[in-house]
Order: C-alpha cells, then sequence, then structure tokens
C-alpha cells in the first residue's frame, strides 16, 4: 500500500539519522512520529477525506521538530503538498532553518528543499530606497506634501541607503533586513518597507527585482517553508495562496501552537481613536487637494470626498459626547496595561451607539469606494507606462494613498463590529473602550476583538488545510485538551496525544511551597514575606529566574530588597530579553549571582541550561489579568451558558501557565535545581491541589520551615 510506503521511508530515515548522531532512540519521539504519520496518511491515495489535524503535546526533551519534519516531509513529497512549518518566535523560526533541518538533510537519504518565509515588513523596497537616495530637500518637499503619512528615517546619516543600494547591486544582499551586516534601527528601517495597501506589485518599475516578490517565488520552488503564525494567519484572511502556497495543497505544523488563539484574535481584532481620526481627516484635505491638482481626482469627486468626511467628524462628535456621558455615569474606570478602560457587558454596544456605528460604517465604506476607485486609476496608469514622468508621480503617489486606505478599512472594521448583531449560538465579540490623556490630548480609543479564535480558524484553516499538525510542550490544561479545543475550535476527527518528558523529574528537581502566613490577594502583606524569605532561600551566589503575574510586585520586591541582594538582580525593564540574558550568564561564568526579575512573557521562550539557572521561584499561581476585555467578556459568556467561568477558564488557564513558568528548570536530562511558588493556595484551596497534581511529579517540599522568617527589611 501507499501509506505503508510512506511509513517504511520515515522509518528509514530515522534509522539512518539515529545512527549517523549516534542518538539513542527515544520512547516520545517515536510516538510522536508514528502519531503524525498514522493521522496524515489517510491522505495517500483519498484526498478528498477531511482535512487530518493530530495535537501533539510532547513535553520537553522530546526532540520534537526531528519528529515533525520527518514524519510530515515524506508523506508531503508523496502528495505533492507543501510542508508550512510556522513557529510564534523569530528564535524557533531560526533553530528550524539554521540548526534542524541541515542536521537532518546531513544525516540521512531524505532529500528536500526549504526557504524561510517573511512578510513585507522584513525586505527593503526599491521604489522606497529610491525616494530617500533622492536628497534631503526632495524628502523635505515630501514630507511637508504627505505630512505624517510618509516615514523619514530617524537618522541623520543617509550613507546606509548608499551602502544597501551598492550591495544590492553587486548581488551581496537580497534586501533582507535580518541579513544586513549590522542591526538597523527600526526608525531607520520603516521607511524602507510598504505593506499590502502600499505595494503596486507586479505593476511597480522595479517588480522583476523586487526584494519580496523574488522570495516569494523562490517558495514556489520548495518542499518545505518555514514561516510564522502572523504570517500564516495574514496570507488565510486573505483567501489563502497570495503569501503561501494554496492551503489544499500544504501540511501545516503549528509548532508552539498554544499561541495560535490568541495570535488568531489579534488578527481579527479592530481598534481606533476618536480624536486622531477626527484630526487625521482634516488633514486629508491636503491630501485631496494634492490629488485633484494632479489628476488623480476630478473637482466633483473631490466634493464628495468632502462631504463624506464632514459627515464622519460630525459623527464622531456625536460619539464622543454619548461615550463621554457613559464615563460620567461610571464614576469609576477598570484599568488595564496602564490605562482606564470601560468593557461592555458581553460586548453588548447601546443602541445609540450602534446607531452612530452603522452611520459611520456606511460612510467609510463609500470614503473605502472612492479611495479604491483613485487607486484602481493609479494602478491603469502602472499598466500603460507610457508616460515615464507620469508612471514616477503615480509611483510616488500610491503608498500614500495605501496608507489611507488602510486606516478607513480598520476604522471600517471597527464601526462595522460595533454596528453587528452577535451570533446567539456563538461567542460574542469583546468590545471596549479605554481613554488616554496627557497634558496636550485626551483621547477615546475603541476596541473589539473575537473572544475565542474558533469561528475564524475553522473557517480560513481547519476546513481548507491539506492536512495539520499542533504541537507544543504544553497544550493540556488539568490534563485535558478541553482549553486548547474551545479556543481553536479543533473539530471532533482531531486525534490528540500527550507524550510525557522523558527528565526524571522526582530526581531532578524540587517543587517548595513556604509557609506564607498570608494570601497573595493582601498584595503588600504578601511581598513583604517573599522579601523576607527570599536571602535565606536563595543562599551566596543565586543562579535564578523570578517569575511576577504584576509588575507593580516585582518593582515593590525590588526596592525593599536589602541593597546587597537587590544589586544581583536583572530587572525585565530594564534591558532587552537578549541582553539581560546574555549579562546574566557573563555573571554566572564569572562565579557571581544573578537573579532575573521577569513578567509572564519570562515563563516561556528563556533558555538557561545546567548552572543558568538552578531555582526559578514563581511569586504566585500565575492567574490571568482580571481586567483584560477579552477574558472577561469570554467569562461572562461563559457564565450565561451556566458554567462556572472560573473554574472552566480561570483555573485551568493558570495550571497551564504554572507548568509553563516551572518548565524553565529543567532544559536537558542532566540539568537540576529547584522550583520555589510563594503561594499556599496550591495546597490549601481544591482548586489549587487539581493545578498541583497536574504539574511534573517533583519532589515536594510542603511547608517545610527550614527558611525562617526575617523581621525588617
Amino acid at each position: 500500500m501507499l501509506a505503508e510506503e510512506v511509513k517504511e521511508r520515515v522509518q528509514s530515515a530515522y534509522s539512518q539519522l539515529l545512527e549517523t548522531r549516534e542518538l539513542t532512540p527515544r520512547y516520545g519521539q517515536r510516538q510522536m512520529i508514528a502519531e503524525i504519520v498514522n493521522t496524515l496518511a489517510v491522505l495517500v491515495g483519498n484526498e478528498s477525506v477531511e482535512p487530518p489535524i493530530c495535537v501533539v503535546e510532547a513535553g520537553t526533551g522530546t526532540g520534537k521538530t526531528l519528529a515533525y519534519l520527518l514524519a510530515v516531509v515524506p508523506l508531503a513529497q508523496r502528495l505533492g503538498y507543501k510542508v508550512i512549518v510556522s513557529t510564534a518566535t523569530i528564535a524557533l523560526q531560526e533553530q528550524v532553518v539554521y540548526k534542524d533541518i541541515p542536521e537532518i538533510l546531513e544525516s540521512c537519504d531524505l532529500e528536500f528543499s526549504f526557504a524561510i518565509a517573511k512578510g513585507r515588513g522584513r525586505y527593503l523596497c526599491l521604489s522606497k530606497l529610491d525616494m530617500l537616495l533622492q536628497g534631503s530637500d526632495s524628502l523635505q518637499a515630501m514630507m511637508d506634501l504627505y505630512g505624517e503619512e510618509l516615514e523619514y528615517p530617524t537618522s541623520e546619516d543617509q550613507s546606509i541607503y548608499t551602502e544597501m543600494q551598492d550591495a544590492l547591486a553587486s548581488d551581496k544582499w537580497q534586501g533582507d533586513r535580518d541579513e544586513w551586516n549590522e542591526p538597523i534601527s527600526d526608525g531607520d528601517w520603516r521607511p524602507l518597507t510598504v505593506d499590502r495597501y502600499q505595494c503596486t506589485g507586479s505593476k511597480c518599475s522595479h517588480f522583476r527585482n523586487c526584494c519580496f516578490y523574488r522570495a516569494r517565488n523562490n517558495l514556489d520552488g520548495v518542499d518545505c517553508i518555514i514561516g510564522n503564525h502572523d504570517l500564516v494567519l495574514t496570507d488565510l484572511a486573505m483567501g489563502g495562496g497570495a503569501i503561501l502556497p494554496e492551503p489544499g495543497k500544504c501540511l501545516y505544523i503549528f509548532d508552539e501552537a498554544h499561541h495560535l488563539p490568541f495570535k488568531s484574535n489579534n488578527h481579527f481584532s479592530s481598534f481606533t481613536n476618536i480624536k486622531a481620526t477626527q484630526v487625521w481627516l482634516e488633514r486629508s484635505e491636503n491630501l485631496l487637494q494634492q490629488l485633484t491638482k494632479e489628476t488623480f481626482l476630478q473637482g466633483d469627486q473631490q466634493v464628495q470626498v468632502l462631504e463624506i468626511m464632514a459627515d464622519i467628524r460630525e459623527l464622531l462628535n456625536q460619539s464622543w459626547l454619548f461615550i463621554e456621558e457613559i464615563l460620567e455615569s461610571l464614576g469609576t474606570l477598570d484599568v488595564y496595561e496602564n490605562r482606564s478602560q470601560y468593557t461592555f457587558q458581553l460586548g453588548q454596544v447601546p443602541d445609540e451607539l450602534k446607531e452612530l456605528a452603522s452611520d459611520l460604517a456606511n460612510r467609510f465604506v463609500r470614503l473605502d469606494e472612492m479611495f479604491q476607485e483613485i487607486a484602481e486609476n493609479m494602478s491603469d496608469e502602472l499598466e500603460k507606462g507610457d508616460k515615464p514622468a507620469r508612471r514616477q508621480l503615480v509611483e510616488q503617489w500610491y503608498p500614500v494613498l495605501g496608507k489611507y486606505i488602510y486606516r478607513v478599512q480598520g476604522n471600517l472594521a471597527l464601526w462595522s463590529s460595533y454596528a453587528a448583531e452577535d451570533i446567539a449560538e456563538q461567542a460574542p465579540f469583546a468590545r471596549w473602550l479605554s481613554f488616554s490623556e496627557n497634558e496636550t490630548v485626551r483621547d477615546i480609543g475603541l476596541s473589539s476583538s473575537p473572544v475565542l479564535a474558533a469561528d475564524n480558524l475553522q473557517e480560513y484553516l481547519w476546513q481548507c488545510c491539506g492536512g495539520a499538525v499542533l504541537t507544543s510542550a504544553s497544550l493540556s490544561a488539568l490534563g485535558k485538551f478541553d482549553m486548547l479545543t474551545m479556543r481553536t475550535g479543533l473539530p471532533v476527527r482531531t486525534n490528540y496525544l500527550s507524550i510525557p518528558s522523558p527528565f526524571e523529574f522526582a530526581n531532578a528537581a524540587t517543587l517548595a511551597i513556604p509557609r506564607m502566613h498570608c494570601d497573595p490577594s493582601d498584595q503588600d502583606k504578601h511581598t513583604d514575606t517573599i522579601v523576607n524569605l527570599l536571602p535565606g532561600i536563595l543562599g551566596p551566589k543565586p543562579a535564578a529566574l523570578m517569575l511576577f503575574s504584576s509588575r507593580r510586585q516585582m518593582l515593590d520586591v525590588m526596592r525593599l530588597l536589602p541593597n546587597e541582594w537587590r544589586d544581583l538582580v536583572l530587572c525585565q525593564d530594564d534591558f532587552q530579553k537578549i541582553q539581560l540574558i546574555k549579562y546574566h550568564c557573563a555573571l554566572i561564568d564569572k562565579g557571581k549571582g544573578s537573579i532575573i526579575f521577569g513578567l509572564s512573557s519570562f515563563a516561556e521562550g528563556i533558555d538557561l541550561p545546567g548552572k543558568y539557572c538552578t531555582h526559578v521561584l514563581i511569586a504566585k499561581i500565575p492567574f490571568g489579568v482580571p481586567n483584560d476585555p477579552i477574558e472577561m467578556t469570554l467569562s461572562a459568556w461563559v457564565e450565561q451558558q451556566g458554567m462556572n467561568a472560573f473554574m472552566t477558564l480561570a483555573v485551568p488557564e493558570a495550571a497551564f501557565r504554572l507548568m509553563q513558568a516551572s518548565g524553565r528548570l529543567l532544559r536537558s536530562e542532566t540539568d537540576t535545581g529547584k522550583i520555589t511558588l510563594f503561594d499556599e493556595r496550591i495546597v490549601n484551596k481544591s482548586y489549587g491541589k487539581q493545578i498541583l497534581d497536574s504539574l511534573p511529579p517533583y519532589r515536594r517540599e510542603i511547608f517545610e520551615d527550614a527558611v525562617p522568617l526575617r523581621s525588617g527589611n
């Protein structure tokens, strides 16, 4: 059978790789390979079946990258499909491209081609480079004309752009930001790039040499494409096949798959600021005048656009006044990410605001249609290309108009969401207001986001792909995949497998719960207790990572520590992550102590093996932020369905996060150390015991008061 031929090919490649690299077979790795092959092999000779989907939770040390590549690539080659490896971080993307795949190709007779895929923002636009090289006088003139719509380099030294031009001309560089010979600041890079709204595609005079499209064309000829979740979601939202190959002929591998639902929600969210939009519309009058002057816009069209913009500004004024009434009626507001906010219960917007939103959406539809018509006319002129001077003018104007279209469509998405009725059987959208104020500007922001990625992923991915594999070290919560299934909308046909880590947890690590004599809800006492306990717990010359759920508590603990201990702390707020890790490792190498203080982003993606981290400290059970508008809306909807939101959402999510945080300790089979959790709830609350039982079988030290409390600071 054809499926058996594929399985034999996979087994042969795996055996060769183990022999060549003198590796010991890992039971979990073999399990993972078998599960993926058995799930996806139904496609061989029967491609009309529903897209097969496989979820594999592979504990640290399984060797999942090698497993999923060996399992999927031979099958895809047999089917004539492409393999799309999608990661959540650049670090893993580069590891797959520069380390994992080369090792496989060197170690067995499996042959396949591969390429890394990036979005437009990572590639230089030749048209923009030409404009920047025209000289500062020309750039300043364009700034005066386009205002904020034109990005201007932050560096006064323009020589870097000449160097880039020379490197491109000599074929020493392909326009990829990540491959330039030195780091480029965001301020100097942004003026060189375009998004899809600003790009004229095949009609651009530089199309044949376009850095992005040349890289994109290279993808057509390779077997395996390594991208990221954002790029995959962008392609799928555009209908599929716009950036990456046709989804139906692709086998997707989502590594770090726990990020996928949250990336999807961000991708389909929308936002606008009322005052900022009004200011932008007022400034747009200059754009319209210039478009008319250059005959891109007729006089009667200009009048129509100005009338629409005037209507929008008036409707925004009415929205502002209505929202201020809401604000005054509330008295107090929630605070989230240092901004005051108000979340509409179950995403339900008041009728008056909904009517205003409907009127605004209609106006933005008309504005979008008119700008799209101008863009199409410009595109037609580029296609004719019979007048070089006119063509150059169009190429200068098209990106500016593209930014306007992008902004119009962003407003259209937001106001359409506020005007919409959510489907009764489905989770609602979260809709919320945020308020910002400084010495000169006061503004109101409106946001909208799905609370579950399920519907979008079902529509754009699970029903359209050739097949999919989702994997990560942590995908389950409390021993179940229910949370992942709910958030991603995985179909019933999905196969699930959890492979434990090969680490001997009971011998390698201890989980300690010190006696706190307080609940984390009493933040001041909880913070003081942590400060008193830390010196005795850490001992001399620590190599530690301490994780906090609250920035305030992180800063308070650092402030209250004795000076000699404060000097050992490297705080997340003071350094970039890569720089911080570099400093930490250097201190440990010199035989000195170092403690990293970090928030939730440091609970994953931090690799400090061996001597660089022998102690992970966690301030408290990492429950989600209570004022997150998306989670607030989802919780309210879950309660409406007759379920307990705390037990359905908060506890499994906290268990998942605690698993990730504790996983920072053991990065290899030879690592050892200790995990300390400053939260008694994990043993004296029923939900805490569930969370505790879901963790790996570390040795436990519960309330062992070998560390005395210290009085004073």
